[in-house]
């Protein structure tokens, strides 16, 4: 469990019932070795608070299970998750140390659950040269210069077809409609995914998958997290089908991220694995295609309740057309680098979306701070809605606002704004995000209603 917790004794060799009376003691009230833990509830033993923490929150605002602790006992509290005591921070401060303290003093963990879902060799629970190693591979697909260079004029062709094809449609199921235009996108440049040539519908696992994602972990029959690692298994079983036909005939190179996946397992002393590689592949396809579709939606939605947003996001989009000397010419990079109205009202999309309702990390040494000690080994939750819902920092923050976002540029994470994580695990896919958002946007209030 970590410093801090202490190991329950029986010196006196005291009755069954004397022992589990002292173990729940020492579960409701651990103690640290220097200073004193952040205050807050362990809840169950073993269960902990794990039930309440999972509950859903259908509204735009902090989590109920947050906002009540935050309440009870200020930005810093401790609880338990999952049979492991976490520490959970709304504090700016704390969070901004933690995301720079990245590999000194704190590393990238998830609950067992998590690795469960997303596999053990997944890019979130790898550390030092092996990340770097896979982050440097994403860029590759995902990084500035192949956005620019290749991916804006597809990206524009997707949103466009998808944008003709709803246009003649009575109605449209728009969240589902966005992820199938992006999951499409990102399959090809991934693995040239096409449904039409597999029997197994690759998306429908995610669908699956997805909705079980946020969930208590009974993995058994009829619940949604069995659900989930129904809908993983299902999909992972493709990608490696996939892997194997690609590895039995290397000559039929497609020039997408798998050649450079085989290319790379075929080096000499590769550090890349098969597991690895298909883990990898794996996250790549969820976090590429239902965070941008969620927040996408979210855009469309903002844009619809607030017409005087509308208004000027068009007149930005149509004074880039203006300019152009053809006017049915693609969007190119520098055109995109001057969407600054688009930029604010991405922002603040992303604000209200808290898309990631918790970021994780481990202490990988005893910290003090505020007067509270965080114990080594234990975990600690970095909480963005908290951040960016601050009515100290952000003036009635449940209201959509693009403009204030004006004259701020932003091209990482702040104290005040993590949408897309921070320190060197900042989103390596945060321009594709950006770019699919803003691309789409562009097609949509140029050419339709």
């Amino acid at each position: 469990m970590g410093r801090g917790v202490c190991a329950v004794e029986d010196p006196q060799g005291g009755s069954q019932s004397q022992l589990k009376e002292s173990g729940s003691i020492l579960w409701m009230n651990p103690k640290c070795n220097n200073g004193k833990l952040p205050p807050g509830s362990m809840g169950l033993p073993l269960l902990g608070e794990t039930l309440q923490f999972f509950s859903p929150n259908t509204s735009s605002e902090i989590s109920p299970f947050i906002k009540e602790r935050m309440q009870k006992y200020g930005p810093l509290f401790k609880t338990s998750l999952v049979g492991r005591p976490v520490v959970i921070s709304t504090d700016p401060d704390l969070n901004h140390f933690i995301f720079q303290q990245e590999g000194q003093l704190f590393q990238s963990w998830y609950p067992e659950t998590f690795t469960d879902i997303f596999g053990r060799q997944n890019v979130g629970s790898l550390h030092g040269f092996m990340y770097k190693y896979l982050k440097n591979m994403v860029l590759n697909l995902f990084g500035p210069e192949n956005i620019k260079n290749e991916l804006l004029p597809e990206i524009e062709q997707s949103a466009q077809k998808k944008l003709r094809l709803w246009s003649s449609c009575e109605s449209v199921e728009l969240k589902e409609a966005i992820a199938t235009m992006i999951f499409e996108l990102s399959a090809k440049k991934l693995i040239s995914y096409d449904s039409a040539e597999y029997r197994d519908n690759m998306r429908e696992s995610f669908v699956a998958f997805i909705q079980g994602l946020i969930s208590f972990p009974l993995d058994i029959p009829g619940t949604a997290y069995h659900k989930c690692m129904q809908g993983r298994k299902r999909a992972m079983k493709l990608l490696k089908e996939i892997l194997h036909e690609r590895r039995a005939m290397p000559e039929k190179q497609k020039g997408d991220f798998f050649d450079y996946v085989l290319q790379e397992l075929k080096k000499e002393g590769t550090i890349l694995t098969e597991a690895i590689a298909l883990d990898l592949i794996f996250v790549l396809l969820f976090a590429s295609f239902e965070t941008t579709s969620l927040a996408l939606t979210l855009a469309m939605k903002f844009l619809s309740d607030h017409p005087s947003v509308l208004k000027e996001l068009t007149e930005e989009h149509e004074k880039i057309q203006r300019n152009r000397e053809n006017a049915d010419s693609g969007v190119t990079w520098k055109e995109y680098k001057s969407m600054t109205f688009t930029f604010q009202v991405i922002n603040e999309t992303m604000r209200l979306a808290n898309i990631v309702p918790g970021i994780f990390r481990k202490a990988l040494r005893e910290i003090q701070f505020k007067g509270y000690t965080i114990p080594a080994g234990w975990a600690v939750m970095v909480c963005p809605p908290a951040v960016h819902l601050n009515p100290a920092k952000y003036k009635d923050p449940l209201a959509f606002n693009p403009w204030r976002w004006q004259d701020i540029e932003l091209n990482g994470a702040t104290r005040h704004f993590m949408a897309f994580g921070g320190g060197m695990r900042f989103c390596v896919g945060t321009d594709f995000t950006k770019v699919q958002m803003a691309v789409f946007l562009h097609c949509m209030v140029t050419r339709y209603r």
